[in-house]
């Protein structure tokens, strides 16, 4: 991961993943794009369930752009079965509006990979809440990200996290993002929880996907990152009031600073000296989290 902070542009806030009557949401696409637009989002991704049983949507969401709020073209991919032997959930945004189903069975891995040949930003869904294996998650080769927190998940069912799996998939080398989504369908507390903030130059389509695919963004519940610096011996971390910053890294190297509406710290990396990467963690008074995506060294 680069320096986003001091790239060129702006952080636009986004939602990944949402549900509309598409497929098994409960308001109309145009609502569900409002009520982001008006909860102060400036991009959301309508990604209905992929599936026959709905017509295979990929919403044409371009109507409802405006001059400060965009969308994404994206759906929530289904096929095959994963090791517990439940279908395949794989989130796809920035598909293009004639992605199509294969013309005959198809695995969860094969279409990750066509709807990244399609130009789609792709994350392993909801690991927890899937029951998803280390095997399962090394098999999607094609994916950018892991959903690390679903809000919709964590509310529902309380099955929301996905660190065990990006950090495993980490320690074995792969380069991967991590993404905070809400998975709303609005038949329950399950939006506006868990967002992105992503790095770009315009709120364009084409700019926040280039950017979702280079990892120049992070995820949030609440907090804000100001600026990370990577030293030799030290992470240097600005941020909104937070009560903690902690540097993860590989196998149990993990090191916090803690206090009282701590706006900057200075995290020692004595710690994880070993580790070949290294992400950090903010946690506020209301135990609300911010994450970044990994730095690798």
């Amino acid at each position: 991961m680069t320096d986003i902070f001091a790239r060129p542009g702006r952080f636009w806030r986004g939602n990944l993943h949402c549900h509309s009557t598409r497929s098994d949401g409960a308001v109309e696409p145009a609502e569900v794009c409002r009520r982001y637009r008006d909860e102060g989002y400036d991009f959301v991704a309508l990604t209905d369930h992929f599936l026959p049983r709905y017509g295979h949507p990929v919403v044409d969401t371009r109507g409802f752009r405006t001059n400060r709020f965009t969308t994404l073209l994206g759906a929530e991919l289904h096929a095959g079965t994963m090791a517990n032997g439940e279908v395949w959930h794989i989130l796809a945004v920035g598909l293009p509006e004639d992605f199509a189903p294969a013309p005959g069975p198809e695995t969860g891995p094969g279409l990750a990979a066509r709807a990244a040949a399609a130009g789609a930003f792709v994350a392993i869904a909801h690991p927890h809440w899937s029951g998803l294996t280390l095997q399962d998650a090394r098999s999607l080769t094609a994916a950018h990200a892991v959903e690390v927190y679903n809000h919709g998940c964590a509310t529902g069912c309380d099955r929301g996290d996905g660190f065990v799996i990006a950090d495993l998939l980490l320690s074995e080398g792969r380069r991967l993002s991590l993404c905070a989504t809400d998975d709303a369908h609005f038949t329950e507390p399950d939006h506006f929880g868990g967002w992105v903030m992503v790095r770009a130059e315009a709120n364009d389509p084409a700019a926040l996907l280039d950017a979702l695919k280079a990892g120049h963004y992070f995820s949030s519940q609440g907090p804000e990152f100001r600026g990370i610096e990577v030293g030799p011996g030290a992470v240097e971390v600005a941020c909104s009031a937070v009560r903690s910053v902690i540097v993860q890294g590989r196998g149990t190297a993990a090191v916090g600073v803690h206090g009282l509406s701590m706006t900057r710290a200075r995290v020692p990396l004595d710690r994880l000296a070993a580790s070949p990467w290294l992400r950090v963690t903010l946690i506020d008074a209301a135990g609300r989290r911010a994450w970044s995506n990994p730095f690798w060294r």
